[in-house]
């Protein structure tokens, strides 16, 4: 396989019908997800030639224990051209003792045999390396000078919690990158509540290679206790005071901690009125009872134009110009608005929003319209709400209260002017490793709203919807995703209720391999919403590069307005992955059960 061109093979891909090269496609992306087969070398090995992965191979073999052959492999550079003579023998085992020798005393093995076998049978000559006995920590001391170290009951308990949560115990294995992490953890703790000014006064590791044995020696000196004093604002020129000083979770003569400064920056830096903010205390010890609070702000531009194009396999092209202002009415409101036109819809919306004080709460006040011609379904809808919002850490709630008109006009069915105002409450619990890019973690999402006939309503109904989404990762490439969600509305007809609060299901991040919003309820020769519905996916995700990957994946679900008459759709198939600098991008090649067609489900945004 090392002289295989991918060339041949997308040539052949291209040139046989859908079915058949989706059915090929399929095959490679099973290949590649296999563990450590020999077909899924076969695939590695392709791919890494076309993404230009075709490094030379080395002249020696390397022979180590598998606790230091990774660290070997992944860090010293063997030779690719062969050694010839003695000279170069010579000048390589000097490279190779002293890089070797470097390399294992990280990982505690501090007496290795280094040994370079040469052969008469024509085979590759072999470097042996023995790593030896690996030093462990038989004793570890951990002292503490400054205002900490006061005989106090206290400090004591505070103490005795900074050693128990020492990592680097007696009797592991001594490695100096767990060494350093381990004063580092250290350090940090102390800093991080009182101590702003805390240091590392002695830190020392004896090691003795005959015992196998190191002694850890740590002493961190507090110094003073701190507390915050006054804010000292800087860069503020077109906004005031109070609106940085109402983010600040903490006032003067509060004790120092480390975690409320950077939450008051992070806050500061998630207002779209700055495009930087930097917050810090000097750590000086003579003004450590009142240590002045330092923000550093940079202001943005407060209005903005932008435009924006792209493709979604959901709406299809679309173009849109938005236009913002961070300082409406003089008053560091946010005015939004924006106006998109896409091929299955159109829209036009403006809202304004407050500042978020110090708990992540703040106000939007919003009005659009938009109308929508999706399977066979036209709908035009003004709509204006109010509603009160809180990001407080991982959790996002909005309660609004919202008035709607809708014109629906399905196809061959009965068209109708339906109108509601309703009470809405929203809940999303994000905890990922990566906003843009999780590979582990989830999201939850619970959404209850309704009205009533008494109230502006013309049916009366109560919506609920359920989702959660759930990242594994599976080695170091792999990523398994699991998605479900599920959605009733109450009501004794969906007649009367805007489409908002009824259900359908296909397309993009539902069902894929039927077209958007395909599953519902037909009405006419159109496809409605019904009240009830259920979504769920399964996705294995394998990453050739850092940016580039490929998935399978299968969905079910279906939109119907009753649970008996609920129909579960099958759609399956496999696709490519690239982390795009502004999120991932999905392109998919799906198969519906239902009519065995296969679909292309895509999305691509570019501003400008």
């Amino acid at each position: 396989m090392q002289s295989f061109s991918h060339l041949p093979v997308l040539k052949f891909l291209f040139s046989l019908p859908v079915n058949k090269a989706c059915l090929y496609l399929g095959v490679i992306i099973l290949l590649m997800l296999g563990n450590g087969t020999a077909e899924a070398g076969l695939f590695d090995g392709l791919f890494g030639r076309l993404f230009g992965d075709d490094a030379p191979s080395p002249s020696i073999r390397l022979s180590a224990p598998e606790p230091v052959a990774d660290l070997l492999k992944t860090h010293f550079q063997l030779p690719t051209e062969p050694l010839e003579d003695e000279t170069t023998r010579a000048t390589f085992m000097r490279r190779a003792q002293r890089e070797i020798s470097e390399l294992l005393a990280t990982e505690g093995y501090f007496m290795p045999r280094i040994t370079l076998h040469l052969s008469t049978s024509g085979e590759i000559p072999q470097l042996e390396v023995v790593p030896g006995p690996r030093t462990v920590v038989a004793e570890v001391h951990i002292g503490f000078k400054g205002d900490l170290g006061i005989d106090e009951p206290v400090r004591h308990a505070r103490i005795e919690k900074l050693r128990s949560a020492w990592s680097l115990k007696e009797g592991q294995p001594f490695r100096s990158p767990a060494w350093e992490e381990a004063k580092a953890v250290l350090l940090s703790s102390v800093a991080g509540e009182d101590y702003a000014a805390a240091r590392i006064e002695e830190s020392k590791a004896e090691i003795d290679p005959d015992s196998s044995q190191a002694r850890l020696m740590v002493i961190v000196n507090s110094g003073p206790a701190f507390r915050f004093g006054d804010l000292d604002v800087k860069g503020l020129s077109r906004y005031e005071r109070p609106l940085i000083s109402g983010l600040a979770p903490f006032k003067p003569g509060d004790p120092y901690r480390r975690d409320q400064l950077l939450s008051f920056q992070t806050k500061l830096q998630n207002l779209p009125q700055f495009s930087s903010a930097a917050v810090n205390i000097q750590p000086d010890e003579a003004a450590h009872q009142a240590a002045p609070v330092e923000v550093v702000l940079s202001e943005t531009k407060s209005k903005r134009v932008g435009f924006g194009a792209g493709y979604s396999s959901n709406t299809g092209a679309r173009g849109e110009v938005t236009y913002t202002n961070n300082d409406f009415l003089n008053d560091a409101l946010r005015l939004n608005s924006g106006l998109r036109i896409e091929q299955k819809r159109q829209s036009l919306t403006t809202a304004i929003d407050s500042v978020a004080d110090a708990s992540g709460t703040w106000f939007s006040l919003g009005a659009s319209a938009d109308r929508t011609f999706i399977q066979q379904l036209e709908t035009i809808r003004q709509k204006v709400g109010v509603s009160r919002n809180q990001l407080l850490d991982k959790t996002e709630t909005r309660l609004s209260l919202n008035w709607q008109r809708e014109n629906r006009a399905p196809k061959g069915g009965v068209e109708q002017i339906n109108q509601t105002l309703v009470l809405d409450g929203y809940l999303r619990y994000r905890s990922v490793d990566n906003p843009l890019f999780p590979r582990d973690g989830s999201v939850s999402e619970l959404r209850i709203g309704g009205g009533k006939r008494e109230l502006l309503s013309d049916q009366d109904f109560l919506r609920t919807y359920a989702r959660h989404q759930s990242w594994y990762p599976i080695g170091k490439r792999d990523v398994l995703l699991l998605r479900g969600e599920m959605g009733y509305t109450f009501a004794p007809s969906r007649f009367g209720i805007p489409q908002e609060y009824l259900f359908r299901a296909g397309g993009i991040q539902s069902v894929r391999g039927y077209a958007f919003q395909r599953l519902g309820v037909r009405e006419g020769s159109a496809i409605v919403g019904g009240r009830v519905m259920f979504t769920g996916s399964i996705e294995y995700n394998h990453w050739l590069t850092r940016n580039w990957g490929a998935a399978i994946f299968a969905d079910v679900g279906d939109a119907a307005d009753t649970i008996g008459t609920l129909n579960p759709a099958v759609g399956y198939g496999g696709g490519v992955r690239w982390r795009s600098p502004v999120g991932p991008l999905a392109v998919d090649l799906a198969r519906g059960q239902r009519d065995g067609k296969f679909r292309l489900h895509f999305s691509i945004a570019v501003a400008f």
